[in-house]
This record gives C-alpha cells, structure tokens and sequence, in this order.
C-alpha cells in the first residue's frame, strides 16, 4: 500500500513536471478568442461578419432624429443652391435665441467674437487672420445652415457637434447679430 501511494504521488509529480516542460509556448488558453482578436479593415467595404460598413442610406430615407439628410454638395453652387432654397424651419423666439446664444458661446464666439464682428479670442491671439465679420458678408439663413454643415475657408464643418435644432437655434442668434452690426 505504501509502494502504491509513493508510485502515484510520482506519476502526480511527473505529469506536472512534464506538461510544464517548455514555457515559450502556451500550453493551454481558456477563451482564446480573449487573446487573439478577429482583424478586420475598418475602412474597408467588409466589417465583422462580412457587414457592409461606410456605406450611403438609401435614398430618400430620413436619419436618426427625423430630419431629412444634408444632400447639398459642397460647392460654389451648393452654396448658392442653399443660399436660395433653405429658410429655417424654426419659430423666432426668446426661447430659440437663448440656446441659440449658449450654443454660440460655445462654438462659434472664439473666432466671430461676441458681436460677430470677428475679433474673438482667436483673432486677438493672431491664431486667424482674415475672420469675416457678419456685417461684411452677404448672408442669410440658408448660407449660415450650409457653412455650419460644410465649412468654408478655415472654418471646418460643425455638423458633427451641434443638432439639426441646435443649427437653426445658432442661425437665429446670428441672424440677430448681424442685425445689430448692420445698424
């Protein structure tokens, strides 16, 4: 019995010694798919499970939020496409212009400054040369949609950052400043 005992707590000590024998390589991995990522291209026409990415909505069909997709291109004649044809869908009101102010101050005041006049903080650090004020540009609600989605010169696009609702709401204010500087 004490031969039998001593022969298994060897062949114990044998096993483990031998299935630890070369450290180098894994011996056993629980959960591999944890350690070994599935690659995929992300800017390629394939995604996880062969489902498209990048592609365009259909058309006709209208985004997250209810508001029908942007499709003025970005260019000369898109901009004076939305020039003609885009008025803003929201009421003028105390309500409107507040968040429309907030998100100005947020946005827009450290390039157009607080009047619209263009010497907001950017401009006094010498960071921009060349900011338009309100008053020199000949502008109106759809131009304004249209820079704010596309961006113009230096100014990049901030459709990325504000709502539908909150363009308008800015568009208001600066309609509103622009009135002001033309007085």
């Amino acid at each position: 019995m004490k031969n039998l005992k001593s022969i298994i707590a060897l062949v114990f000590f044998a096993s483990i010694l031998i299935s630890c024998n070369n450290r180098r390589e894994r011996q056993l991995q629980y959960m591999p798919d944890m350690y070994e990522s599935v690659p995929y291209d992300a800017n390629g026409a394939n995604g996880i499970n062969n489902a498209p990415v990048n592609i365009k909505p259909v058309a006709g069909t209208i985004s997250r939020g209810g508001h029908p997709a942007y499709d003025i291109p970005d260019t000369p004649e898109g901009y004076d496409k939305a020039k003609a044809e885009l008025t803003n869908p929201l009421a003028l009101n105390d309500e409107n212009l507040e968040k429309g102010k907030q998100l100005y101050d947020i946005y827009c005041i450290s390039c157009h400054g607080k009047k619209g006049d263009g010497n907001g903080y950017l401009a006094q650090a010498d960071k921009f040369a060349g900011i338009p004020s309100y008053a020199d540009r000949d502008i109106n609600a759809g131009s304004i949609y249209h820079v704010i989605m596309h961006g113009k010169n230096l100014m990049g696009s901030h459709s990325s950052q504000l709502t539908y609702k909150e363009r308008w709401q800015i568009i208001h204010y600066v309609e509103q400043l622009r009135g002001d500087l033309l007085k």
